[in-house]
């Protein structure tokens, strides 16, 4: 009974420790699987952010290209805002997908390995102690038998010295022997009892604490161990939401640009660049007045008109077929004569003065060469050790030749521009002038522009005064072969002001067909960027060129509602 009852409680017990490390086991690999799980949505977040990064960038404005230039308008601008809060909302992605790596995923590897040798070490403490109470109960029961064999053989040997004793015929020393052999077993036997009683209270001891100490004690561990594990895993899923809710107030402010970028679209400021972009800058022509065809050996031309008999008598017709001014569209981008004679009188004014400043610029920096070099000299005039005080003068006469060539160029733009601004239209007619075109006060700015005219016959004529003719002898105005000319007009093509703009920074224009500009200088557009990102704009009548498109903000006219707009 006691060997059945012992079995019995050390075959629980060991189901005991099959069920728990079962249970175990699985909780480890609910940690791995959790851990698992937490790395793929890592991947995730940062496959988005990297996804979103690149269609943030897919759609970035490209250098030189039109899309950059419009950038202009307030929708376009929007646009670029959100892209780059887009970016920063893919990098919180990024952060989201770091955090869930550094406070979770690391985190829970280093506790996976932690708690497998905790876990090994808490087994193999309770499989040492049940081998232990086995190993003692097994000894214990090796002293009971050995005492119960003593008692047996006491008893035989007993047995034995009272038969020989009885016997009459065996000799007192037989009987003596098995007396003493008797005295032997029994006092093997009470050597037995001793260790057998002995070891059973120790046994008992040892029971006592295996089954109400060392083995609680283990499952005790055992419990604290997986209920730490259970905690780990809540700290990481609240871990898991708070690295999302850690990102949101950024998320948010992303957001928030988003919508502030996009409530700060103004409609009307970008048609009014869309107006300034296509304004005409001529003053359109008169009325045609009637010429009696009836009399044709006393025909004149009315004051009113486009065009003169006498130049249609000049012109070849071959060559004075054209298009009204309005309806001119350049071909080709060049840079046109010096005095910018091919262009508008504002168009050519801006690009005068544009060159003027220029010039300035240079000579500017010009002296303050020449400043720093004479101060060299001075230095080397009173330390001789220091370098040759001549050694400086060739460069000072380069500089200063450099100076009066740039000052003579200055004189040279500086009278092309008086006479041009000699002929501009006062600003109070200007403003009174509304649409898509701006006015010019007299005729003799349309005639210095050479614009094509039209005669009530239907030919084209082209209309100069004398003060145009002076001025084109002066300064000869390019062929149809020029780049700035349609191939079918003799005549010079002048682009409308479409628009205004205000250069954000501040261009050199070395390159011919460019124009420098001041960072804050405000400018007429009359060319849209085509996609390889400049824009032509007009600094006066005759002063135009090819600026940056990212250079500059474009404000279109919006006024020109209803009014013809020529290209």
């Amino acid at each position: 009974m006691v060997e059945e009852r012992m079995g019995n409680c050390w075959s629980y017990t060991k189901d005991q420790f099959d069920n728990l490390e079962k249970h175990t086991q699985w909780g480890i690999e609910f940690v791995e699987k959790y851990t698992k799980f937490v790395k793929e949505r890592s991947e995730i977040e940062t496959s988005y952010a990297k996804q979103i990064r690149n269609l943030s960038k897919k759609y970035q404005p490209k250098k030189n290209s039109r899309e950059e230039e419009e950038s202009k308008y307030t929708f376009c601008r929007a646009f670029l805002t959100s892209l780059n809060e887009l970016n920063d909302y893919a990098g919180q992605h990024e952060v989201i997908a770091e955090n869930l790596t550094s406070q979770i995923i690391s985190e829970l590897s280093r506790y996976l390995q932690e708690l497998k040798a905790e876990r090994k070490s808490h087994f193999h403490d309770g499989r040492k102690a049940q081998q232990h109470i086995e190993s003692s109960w097994k000894q214990l029961e090796s002293c009971k038998r050995r005492f119960e064999r003593d008692c047996k053989e006491a008893d035989r040997a007993q047995q034995y010295f009272e038969k020989m004793d009885a016997d009459i015929n065996v000799t007192k020393a037989d009987v003596e022997k098995a007396r003493q052999q008797a005295q032997m077993r029994h006092q093997m036997a009470a050597d037995s009892k001793g260790d057998y009683s002995s070891y059973l209270q120790k046994f008992n001891q040892e029971q006592n604490d295996h089954y109400y100490t060392i083995i609680p004690n283990i499952f005790q561990k055992l419990q604290d161990m997986e209920e730490k594990r259970i905690e780990r895993i809540g700290l990481c899923m609240k871990t898991f939401a708070d690295v999302d809710r850690q990102v949101l107030p950024i998320v948010g402010k992303c957001l928030d640009e988003m919508t502030k970028a996009a409530e700060s679209i103004e409609p009307k400021t970008d048609s009014k660049q869309v107006v300034e972009s296509y304004k005409s800058g001529f003053e359109p022509p008169g009325d045609v007045e009637f010429e009696d065809y009836g009399q044709p050996m006393k025909r004149t031309a009315s004051d009113t008109s486009l065009s003169s008999p006498r130049e249609g008598k000049e012109k070849p017709a071959g060559k004075t077929k054209g298009k009204l001014w309005p309806f001119i569209k350049n071909k080709n981008k060049g840079s046109g004569p010096e005095d910018f004679s091919h262009l508008p009188p504002e168009q050519r004014r801006k690009k005068l003065q544009g060159k003027i400043d220029e010039l300035n610029k240079d000579i500017q920096k010009e002296m303050d060469q020449r400043d720093a070099l004479t101060k060299m000299k001075d230095v080397y005039v009173k330390n001789p050790q220091m370098g040759d005080p001549t050694s400086v003068d060739p460069r000072l006469l380069e500089i200063g030749q450099n100076i009066e060539k740039l000052q003579f160029e200055v004189q040279k733009f500086e009278g092309w521009l008086a006479e041009v601004e000699e002929r501009m239209p006062s600003k109070s007619d200007t403003h009174r002038r509304s649409g898509i075109y701006e006015t010019q006060n007299n005729t003799t700015v349309s005639n210095n522009c050479a614009q094509d005219r039209e005669s009530p016959d239907g030919s084209y004529t082209e209309e100069q005064n004398s003060e145009t003719q002076v001025k084109a002898n002066t300064h000869p105005i390019p062929t149809s072969s020029t780049p700035e000319f349609d191939d079918e007009f003799d005549d010079e093509e002048t682009l409308p002001t479409i628009g205004t703009c205000k250069a954000l920074y501040p261009f050199e224009g070395h390159n011919e067909g460019t124009i420098s500009v001041a960072e804050g200088e405000l400018l007429y557009v009359i060319e849209e960027d085509k996609g390889d990102g400049w824009t032509r704009v007009r600094r006066n009548e005759d002063e135009e060129g090819y600026v940056p498109t990212s250079y500059v903000e474009v404000f279109l006219e919006t006024n020109a509602k209803g009014a013809m707009t020529y290209i």
